[in-house]
């Protein structure tokens, strides 16, 4: 008898074996790199703030540092699990081989249900979340290239991620890495993880971020030597391009909005509790959005859109449509996360080395783009990716302009997230820090460098079934094919991320059942840790006009609010990160 999979249950009981997992995951793949030895004292707070702290420090009682800018990633693996691949095996097989058999994109297979705006936003998220910095003063990885392999120069480098400051104090402990911003949902994209970066970056009166009238100041601090950057002046700006530059000034606008609405309620409120307010009811709009409208995109079943709506609404507010300030009892299942009590379920909070590997989405970015009319939706001009990233950012916007350009996004598809779907302008970048990488190849060595466990002891780590053959990871023959002869029959030594591109997903799903695992784990851990989002989710602490803007607030209406010319392009559409209307 075949046993049928989670997926494959009638609705309710999904939602049953969704609950068991996450308990499961919970109890187990928790794990805190202090037990690598040597991190930084558990020291109390001086108490509970009233606002997010610059660096993300002080949220919890009885350890200040927690999810502050510069501590720690932890693991969702054992942490024996987590040693990087020693040098013999480090580059086997070869993560070029890898990206060019495996990742390079054949044909553009697009998601249909989604648009290219889903792509964008999951990066503008990304950037709030995690970065491992960068490490000039080491020496690069140089990953082997075949004879035939047309890459220009002689050889690849990488350099290596950045080390763990805080040196280790036991033999034999798996190396650690920090994040170099804040691990807590609080838009640091966009307000940097330090006061300094903050202070820079506001106007200095009414709470209010910098603009140039609709636009975010140019960033006037170059990346290299020679001319201006071409980039937005904002908390966070590695890797960026068009799409990143849109959101970054839709929501630097919506927390100016968020400021006149509270100055307006609140008239003797001066500049700096208009800006930690706004910013606290800012970073809560974007949490919603990516929890009950991006990830029901992506995951889109009746079990996935219920259990979003319930982490946020709760189970009484998704039924009324909105949630409902009264909260009965402290439970999460009628009321929701929001306002329950902050519980870290075991482990000090963080963001995971595993996590920052599930999203690992490269092949959402098509290679090829249509820029588009939002009068008319007649097209105006056709590019690749090159102009549309780095330092041609702001001068891409200036020629075409927001609006035109998110309409564009919005009708467009991102490509699917599986094997030989990477985009190949990624493969082949000059990024804004002038170096020439093939971020497929890339992707799989960070992963082995900072001991990610390979796929087949991911995914059993996650509690799914073993993997014995290449058609246990999909039932694809041909894939199968490819991934025996790039692995060279050896299943075990397939990365994670390949494997995970290479699984068939859950029908309505964009990513793996694997990665979905790591997901159900984080999704609501980033919620009930925060006590932003649970004990201090308080008229008191955002203002009650705070929490009614929150409420009311969505991604569409954020749009709407900003550009209203877009009005035609999204009624009538089904969320504003599927397919919106197609003018003529």
């Amino acid at each position: 008898m075949t046993t049928r999979e989670w997926h494959e249950l009638p609705t309710a009981m999904q939602i049953v074996k969704l609950a068991g997992f996450r308990k499961k995951l919970r109890e187990r793949n928790l794990h805190d790199t202090f037990g690598a030895g040597g991190e930084r004292p558990r020291r109390p707070s001086r108490g509970r703030p009233r606002h997010r702290t610059y660096d993300g420090s002080g949220y919890d009682p009885r350890d200040t540092d927690m999810g502050a800018a510069g501590t720690r990633f932890d693991r969702n693996a054992p942490l024996p699990l987590t040693h990087p691949e020693p040098a013999d095996s480090l580059m086997r097989p070869s993560p070029r081989e890898v990206s060019r058999s495996l990742l390079a994109r054949t044909a553009f297979r697009p998601a249909t249900s989604l648009n290219v705006l889903a792509a964008a936003w999951i990066h503008f998220q990304n950037h709030d979340w995690f970065s491992h910095g960068r490490n000039p003063s080491a020496g690069p990885m140089e990953i082997p290239l075949a004879e035939d392999d047309p890459w220009p120069e002689r050889t690849m480098l990488v350099r290596r991620t950045k080390p763990d400051p805080v040196p280790h104090a036991g033999p034999g402990a798996p190396p650690t890495f920090e994040n170099t911003v804040t691990h807590w949902w609080d838009g640091s994209q966009l307000y940097g993880s330090s006061e300094a970066a903050a202070r820079r970056l506001r106007a200095g009166e009414g709470g209010r971020l910098a603009m140039e009238g609709t636009r975010l100041p140019e960033e006037d601090d170059p990346y290299r030597s020679g001319g201006r950057p071409g980039i937005d002046r904002t908390g966070f700006a590695d890797n960026y391009w068009v799409g990143l530059s849109m959101l970054h000034t839709l929501f630097a606008r919506e927390h100016n909005a968020i400021c006149a609405m509270l100055a307006r309620a609140h008239p003797s409120w001066g500049d700096e509790r208009l800006f930690q307010t706004a910013r606290l009811v800012n970073a809560a709009v974007m949490a919603k959005i990516h929890t009950v409208e991006w990830t029901p995109a992506l995951l889109d079943s009746p079990a996935l859109r219920l259990a979003m709506n319930t982490n946020w609404h709760g189970l009484a507010g998704t039924v009324l449509g909105r949630r409902t300030r009264r909260r009965w009892g402290k439970g999460e299942l009628l009321s929701g996360i929001l306002g329950s009590p902050m519980d870290h379920h075991g482990a000090p909070y963080s963001i995971t080395e595993e996590f920052v590997t599930c999203y690992r989405m490269h092949p959402l970015i098509p290679d090829d783009w249509e820029i588009r009319s939002h009068h008319r939706g007649d097209l105006i001009a056709e590019t690749d990716f090159e102009p549309l990233q780095g330092h041609g950012t702001r001068a891409v916007v200036d020629a075409y302009g927001m609006s035109d350009l998110f309409y564009s996004f919005g009708v467009a598809h991102p490509g699917a997230i599986t094997l030989h779907n990477h985009p190949n302008a990624l493969r082949n970048l000059r990024n804004m820090f002038g170096e020439h990488v093939d971020l497929g190849a890339v992707d799989v060595l960070r992963d082995r460098e900072r001991g990610v466990p390979r796929y087949a002891a991911f995914r059993e780590m996650l509690h799914r079934p073993p993997v014995r053959s290449f058609a246990d990871i999909t039932p694809d023959a041909l894939m199968a094919k490819e991934l025996a002869e790039v692995y060279d029959g050896r299943v075990e030594l397939v990365d994670a991320m390949v494997g995970m591109y290479a699984e068939r997903p859950p029908a309505g799903f964009a990513f793996s059942d694997t990665a979905f695992r790591v997901f159900i784990l984080m999704a609501s851990r980033r919620l009930k840790s925060d006590p932003f989002f649970t004990d201090l989710f308080t008229p008191a602490i955002y203002s009650p006009e705070g929490l009614e803007w929150i409420d009311r607030s969505s991604m569409t209406g954020v749009l709407m609010r900003h550009h209203p010319e877009l009005a035609p392009a999204l009624t009538g559409v089904s969320g504003p990160f599927g397919p919106w209307r197609r003018l003529s």
